[in-house]
């Protein structure tokens, strides 16, 4: 698959968004959307997401959605899931699927760590887009998380201008009528030291309360902060290809 990057005119503000694109061998292909961690950009999940994509020719978008959530970022108060940040990606995916041809009935969104909370806020906002969502050791409330990683406090209250309304409207824990909507499973190691295993239970348990017929599933599994993409190709092309499962008998 060739790399080529698309140029893309946010329908908030006007900027000139830049997003990298792999386009399948084929047309009317599913298109898989990765979401880059979160000190990072659009380049930062090429690896774990082409060989996917290649895998089973998905059309592959890496959005930049206003780079990395650090301090040192000039533009950092509209990245972080931001408003801006947010429809930077819808942007990136509605000019994919009008220029390049992917399958709008398919398209699944993937993101770990600052992409795992990314995932979840988009997804909160568009749940009708996506037909899987997975986010890996998501953050999903930047208030508690400030408490519990001195390491990203700053870069916290600079993405979101020390406000602590920001960081609410920024924190997925917020959007649980909405998260619910989707077909989303959450993955996060239990002995995550970067983002505790907290976050993910709590987000899952107060969808639980409120909607438990909603198709959102949890895996809590033996690691720390990471992606195993194994797993995450497990339930994209189950979602893809409606795989039935071996029923048990008692």
């Amino acid at each position: 698959m060739i790399q080529t990057e698309i140029l893309v005119k946010s329908s908030l503000d006007g900027s000139i968004q830049p997003s990298l694109f792999f386009k399948a061998s084929s047309v009317d292909r599913p298109l898989l959307v990765g979401l880059h961690t979160w000190s990072f950009d659009r380049f930062n999940q090429i690896d774990n997401m082409l060989p996917l994509a290649e895998k089973y020719d998905f059309n592959l978008l890496l959005p930049e959605f206003r780079g990395p959530n650090l301090l040192t970022n000039p533009e950092c108060t509209y990245a972080c899931a931001s408003k801006y940040a947010i429809q930077d990606v819808k942007d990136a995916i509605d000019y994919v699927l009008l220029h390049e041809g992917a399958d709008a009935e398919n398209i699944f969104l993937l993101g770990l760590s600052g992409g795992g909370h990314m995932a979840l806020m988009v997804s909160a906002i568009f749940p009708e887009l996506f037909k899987a969502v997975g986010a890996y050791v998501p953050i999903t409330d930047l208030k508690k998380w400030t408490l519990q990683n001195a390491s990203y406090r700053a870069h916290v209250l600079a993405c979101c201008g020390n406000s602590e309304s920001e960081m609410k409207s920024r924190s997925p824990i917020n959007y649980i009528d909405s998260i619910a909507k989707n077909n989303l499973k959450i993955f996060h190691g239990k002995f995550d030291t970067v983002v505790p295993f907290s976050h993910s239970m709590e987000l899952y348990q107060k969808i639980l309360e409120r909607h438990p017929s909603a198709r959102v599933f949890l895996d809590i599994f033996d690691g720390g902060h990471e992606i195993d993409m194994s797993t995450a190709e497990k339930w994209i092309i189950s979602q893809y290809k409606n795989q039935p499962k071996t029923q048990v008998t008692g």
